[in-house]
C-alpha cells in the first residue's frame, strides 16, 4: 500500500466522516446479522442478499441515501471477504469483529475511471476524486503507482486523514553476494546484527515523555463526556502518533537496507503474542510481577519486533529464514559451548569454556546467522544434548 496525506477542507471533511460513519455502520450490521447464526440455523445473507437490503434501506432511510451507495456497497463487500478468509483454513484470519467510532474510522473505493480518479495539481500536491466530496487533495510525496485499481482512505486517532492506494510494490532484488545475516531482537536494543551493528527504534523523547505523563494524569482527572476531556485525548493521540511514526519510519528504511544488504537474513521465531500477555491473572489466582510484566510488554511492542520482520518478508520474500531461539542468547558464538553463566548481563557475554567475550546481543545474533538453536547445555539442535562441564577446546592445527 502507498499512503499519503490527505488534506481535505473543513466540508470535504464532513463528508469523509459521513463515508466513514455509513461503512462503519454497515459493517456493524453485518456482523451482528451473522452472530445470530448457529449450526442447524439458516445460513446468514451473503453478500448479494445484503446489496438487495441495502437498496430496501436506502428507500426507507433518507440519512442512508444521502450517502455514497458506493462506499456502502464496499463495506459489504470487505465483510464478505472478511468472512471468506475466516472460513479459510490456510488463512489466519480471525473472525470479523465491531468496529467502534473514532478507532476504526476508514472506507474503500474501487472501480478507477467510473468512481474515482487521481491526478498531480503541483510539485508537492495532488488530487483524488471522492465519490460526494470532490476532488481532495493529498501530499504528493512520491510517484502513485501505476495500475492502481482501488484506494482507501482512513482516519487515525490524531484527526490526521490518510489516503492508500492499493498496490502491492515489487520486491527487492537480491545483491547476490551470498552474505547472510542474524538479527536479535531485544528491548534495550531493538535489533542486534550478526555484523555488530546495533539498531535502536526511535521512541519518544525524554521531554515527551513526561508531556505523556502530565497528560495521562489529566486525562484521569477529567470528567467523562467533557471538552477538556477531549481536548486530553487528542493531545495523547497526538503523542501517540508521533511515536508510531517513527517506529514504523525506523522499520521501513531498516527492512530496506537489510533487504539490499544481504541474500539471506535470519531471524528468531518468537510468538510475540504470546510474550505480551497481561499477568495480571484473575481474582483468584492473581499474578505475579504485573507491574514489571507490563512494562516489557510496552518495551517489547515499542520496540517494533514483529513490525520489522513482516516488512522483511514482504520486500524480500523466500529470503527470511526463523530460527528456533531456545538459548541463542547463551550459546557462544566461537566454540559453541551453551552455559547460562556466560551470559554476565544484559549486554556482557563471556563465554565460560573459551573465554570469549563480545556484546550480547551480537553474540546471540551470530548464532542464529549460524542457524544454531540449541535444546541443552551441550546440545547444538542436531545431535543430542551432552550435559557436561564448559571444556576448552583444543585449537585446530
Amino acid at each position: 500500500m502507498s499512503r499519503y496525506r490527505l488534506l481535505p477542507t473543513p466540508a470535504q471533511e464532513a463528508v469523509l466522516r459521513d463515508h466513514c460513519g455509513h461503512a462503519r455502520y454497515l459493517w456493524n450490521l453485518a456482523v451482528e446479522q451473522h452472530s445470530h447464526w448457529h449450526p442447524g440455523r439458516k445460513g446468514a445473507p451473503g453478500y448479494l442478499e445484503q446489496c438487495r437490503q441495502l437498496t430496501a434501506a436506502r428507500a426507507a432511510h433518507p440519512w442512508l441515501a444521502a450517502g455514497s451507495q458506493t462506499v456502502q456497497q464496499q463495506a459489504l463487500r470487505d465483510f464478505g471477504q472478511a468472512m471468506a478468509a475466516f472460513f479459510d483454513p490456510a488463512n489466519p484470519a480471525g473472525r470479523p469483529s465491531w468496529r467502534k467510532a473514532g478507532r476504526d474510522e476508514g472506507f474503500r473505493i474501487v472501480g478507477r475511471g467510473r468512481q474515482w480518479d487521481v491526478r498531480r495539481v503541483s510539485r508537492k500536491a495532488g488530487q483524488v476524486r471522492v465519490p460526494k466530496a470532490g476532488w481532495v487533495r493529498f501530499r504528493w510525496s512520491r510517484e502513485v503507482p501505476a495500475g492502481v485499481k482501488s484506494y482507501r482512505v482512513t482516519m487515525d486517532r490524531a484527526g490526521r486523514w490518510h489516503v492508500a492506494f492499493s498496490a502491492v510494490p515489487d520486491p527487492v532484488p537480491a545483491p547476490g553476494t551470498g552474505q547472510v545475516v542474524g538479527i536479535d531482537r531485544g528491548v534495550a536494543v531493538s535489533a542486534a546484527l550478526s555484523t555488530g551493528e546495533l539498531l535502536r527504534c526511535p521512541a519518544l523523547t525524554a521531554r515527551e515523555r513526561i508531556r505523556l505523563r502530565r497528560l495521562q494524569r489529566a486525562l484521569a482527572r477529567a470528567r467523562r463526556g467533557s471538552n477538556r476531556r477531549g481536548r486530553v485525548r487528542h493531545a495523547i493521540a497526538r503523542l501517540r502518533a508521533r511515536e508510531t511514526d517513527r517506529r514504523k519510519d525506523w522499520a521501513e528504511k531498516a527492512s530496506t537496507d537489510l533487504a539490499r544488504r544481504f541474500d539471506l537474513i535470519r531471524v528468531e521465531d518468537l510468538q510475540i503474542k504470546n510474550m505480551t500477555r497481561s499477568a495480571r491473572g484473575t481474582r483468584g489466582d492473581p499474578g505475579r510481577n504485573v507491574r514489571a510484566k507490563a512494562g516489557l510488554n510496552r518495551g517489547i511492542l515499542r520496540s517494533g519486533w514483529g513490525l520489522l520482520v513482516r516488512r522483511l518478508q514482504d520486500k524480500a520474500p523466500g529470503r527470511v529464514e526463523k530460527i528456533r531461539p531456545a538459548f541463542t542468547s547463551q550459546r557462544c558464538s566461537a566454540c559453541g559451548q551453551a552455559d547460562r553463566d556466560s551470559r554476565e548481563s544484559q549486554a556482557v557475554f563471556r563465554c565460560t569454556a573459551c573465554g570469549f567475550a563480545c556484546h550480547a546481543d551480537v553474540n546471540a545474533a551470530s548464532n542464529i546467522a549460524a542457524g544454531h538453536a540449541v535444546t541443552a547445555r551441550g546440545g547444538d539442535g542436531a545431535a543430542r544434548p551432552v550435559n557436561r562441564e564448559p571444556q576448552l577446546l583444543l585449537p585446530s592445527a
